[in-house]
């Protein structure tokens, strides 16, 4: 990550802007795989102090958005074939259980919605739509250790949804189509076509970015 200052802001900014910054570019892979992220560099970047850096740091490295061994920087994960394999792989299951549950009322998050809605319009980011849409339907069911689990696993998945995004392996309205999918069983109350095309929409994501791996490695 760059040590450049940037130009001094106006109002002091908090460890949550500072944070919520540095997740988008790190998704985004503007904040490569590998790149390390200093306390210094933060905060010469946001004109705080290695204190307030280091707030953000360690929730990105919380949420499992860098990765920080004893003595060293925090760097962005390099995620291998294995990693992504595994990761989406548990992803299905939980979001699967998830949305299986939340069918049994048929109500569809707000959330969820106006994540669709954004999608459909065309957003440019649609990683960050597509992460929201999922979190809000987990979210949405009654069980917090799922969605908990389902926590445990999204920052690593964030950062291979912006690989997706960013090595353009899929558009924003197949995504929103595939979630159209899941919205409308849902709604029918059909448990398991709702679960059946949250694990086909994550397992399809899952094998363009493997493709895309292996052609580009």
């Amino acid at each position: 990550m760059s040590e450049a200052a940037t130009p001094e802001r106006a109002e002091p900014i908090r460890p949550d802007a500072i944070y919520a910054e540095l997740r988008a570019d790190i998704i985004a892979a503007v904040v490569a795989p590998g790149a390390t992220v200093t306390e210094s560099a933060v905060g010469l970047r946001f004109s705080v102090a290695r204190p307030t850096a280091r707030i953000a740091i360690d929730r990105l490295v919380a949420n499992g958005l860098l990765r920080r061994e004893p003595h060293q920087a925090a760097r962005v994960p390099r995620l291998n074939a294995t990693d992504i394999d595994d990761l989406f792989a548990n992803r299905a299951i939980v979001e699967g259980a998830a949305i299986a549950a939340l069918t049994q009322n048929g109500t569809i998050p707000a959330d969820a919605l106006n994540a669709h809605r954004s999608l459909r319009s065309g957003s440019a980011d649609f990683a960050h739509d597509d992460i929201q849409f999922h979190r809000a339907l987990v979210t949405g069911q009654s069980s917090s250790r799922l969605t908990r689990m389902h926590e445990l696993l999204m920052g690593e998945i964030e950062l291979c949804i912006g690989q997706v995004q960013s090595a353009h392996l899929i558009t924003a309205a197949e995504v929103a189509d595939q979630h159209q999918g899941i919205l409308d069983a849902i709604t029918a109350g059909d448990a398991a076509t709702a679960e059946r095309l949250t694990r086909d929409h994550i397992l399809g994501a899952r094998d363009r970015l493997l493709t895309h791996l292996d052609t580009t490695n």
